[in-house]
This record gives C-alpha cells, structure tokens and sequence, in this order.
C-alpha cells in the first residue's frame, strides 16, 4: 500500500474505474510505437457514426523531465512538459492548448505522507486559480477542491472528499458543486487470485432531489482475459471483455442495453491498443 494520502482526484477513483474506464461505444484503435531513444508516439483514431476524430502524441523523456505533445484532428495542439522531483515530492506541470491563447496553465502537484497538494493557475490577466489539497493517511484521508475566478471574482466551484481505506475495501463521500451534489462510492476486492471485484456509487442532487445508482462488478477468466459489468437504477446495463492477445496489446468489446427501449439495436463498442 502507498504512502500518504495521495491527491484529491484519486479519491473515489477506484470505484469510478471500476464502474466507467474501458467501457466504449464507438470504434476505437490505438497504435503506439517507441524508440531505443525514448520516444514514444501513440495513434489513436475514433469512428463516431459517420464522423471520425483522432489525434497524434509525442512523448519524450529525459531523465525527470517528460514532454508531451498531442496533435488532433480539430488542428489543436496540446503541449504539456512536466518536471518530476524539482525537490522531494514536487512536480511541475506547463500545459497549453494552441490556438486558445487563454488555455496555459502551470501546475504543482506535492505529495508527502500525509498531504497531497495540487494547486494550478491560469497563465493570463486574469486567471482561474485552482487549489485541491488532502491531508490524511493511506487508511484515512479528508479533502477540498476550490476553483476562484480572478477576474469576476466568483468562486467557480467548491468540492469536499472523504476517503477511507481498510484491506481489500476502499470507500468515499464527496460533496460537489458548492453542495448541490452527494457521491458516495463503494470499491471492494473479493477475491484478488481471480481479480473479482464489486462496486457501487450513489449519485444525489439536492436541487432537483433525484437519485442515481450504478453497481458494477469485475472478474478474471484467467490471466489474460477479465469480464466486466454494470447496470443502474434508469435500466441501463453494460457489460465488457477484454482480452490481452499479446503483451500490452487489448482487444476490448463493449455492448450496452437500455431495458426500457429494448426495440432498439443494443449499442456495441469496439477497442483495439497495439503496442508492440
């Protein structure tokens, strides 16, 4: 088990990869290639019904220092450098999105045994200022996520986090959107030789008082290949598998069936990563 308490985005991940990661609805292939050098460039393209999007990115690593740069097909360029332990458990993120002269931001991240800080500002007049910090242990952590417009002057959005870890069991309660929304999520391991796993997350809305439920569940059938299904409270199922056909290459299939329009074709998502 890690040491500290980590960042704040890391509580409640657990249950959320559980319930959402992998799961695809489009056809998707990704190619990614290295060099002896260090580089590394990853392909990935999307058909979207009849629209099809993709990106290129670049990957360049030398020593603590990690360049990024990902070309898509809207003609944007996204450009992240980051410097890992400019002093013990700091690291240091320049990020920006070209041509929106509005999108640079820098970035720290700090982690100790028992606090997890991450704070960015916006590289512009009037910036948006983010702060997200947690305090606590690996068993028990409590923190807060703030985002402050400058220049209105309003505070764009306020979160709170409580996570608790025992063994095999990791749950959490946050509340979101300055109070207006409850999430509580559930993550336990039920048999780590077959990679069995349940999850469950309850999702509240003060202000129109309505409820979502999602429970999801993971097992694998043997060393290579792991099934996984999930289904909520509006009769929305899904369900996966993912089979790894060579090292670090997936081939993953994905279906979705909505209960309540079953006349309908159900939807199926395709998945293919290759790296050689």
């Amino acid at each position: 088990m890690a040491k500290g308490p980590g960042l704040y985005t890391e509580i409640g991940k657990k249950a959320r990869d559980l319930l959402y990661k992998d799961y695809q609805g489009d056809h998707k292939l990704t190619v990614t290639t290295s060099s002896e050098t260090g580089v590394v460039i990853t392909t990935t393209g999307i058909n979207k019904g009849n629209l099809f999007v993709g990106d290129v990115a670049t990957q360049v690593k030398n020593k603590n220092f990690t360049a990024d740069l990902k070309v898509a097909t809207d003609s944007s360029l996204l450009t992240t450098l980051t410097y890992d332990e400019a002093a013990p458990g700091l690291k240091t993120i320049l990020s920006a999105k070209l041509p929106d002269q509005k999108s640079g931001k820098l970035e720290l991240q700090y982690l100790h045994d028992y606090a997890g800080i991450c704070t960015s500002v916006g590289l512009t007049a009037n910036p948006t200022v983010n702060f997200a910090g947690v305090v606590g242990t690996n068993i028990l952590a409590l923190g807060t996520d703030a985002s402050f417009n400058t220049e209105t002057g309003n505070l764009k959005h306020l979160n709170f986090g409580l996570s608790f870890t025992k063994d095999d069991l990791i749950a959490s309660l946050n509340l979101n959107d300055k109070g207006e929304k409850l999430n509580a999520s559930y993550y336990h391991i039920v048999n780590p030789l077959t990679n069995t796993v349940v999850g469950a997350e309850v999702n509240h809305n003060f202000s129109t008082n309505q409820n979502t439920i999602t429970v999801g569940t993971q097992h694998a059938l043997d060393s290579l290949t792991t099934v996984k299904a999930r289904v909520n409270n509006a009769g929305v199922a899904n369900a996966l598998i993912q089979h790894q056909w060579r090292p670090k290459s997936f081939v993953t299939i994905s279906s979705e069936i909505d209960s309540k329009a079953i006349e309908k074709t159900p939807k199926v998502g395709i998945a293919l990563a290759l790296k050689p």
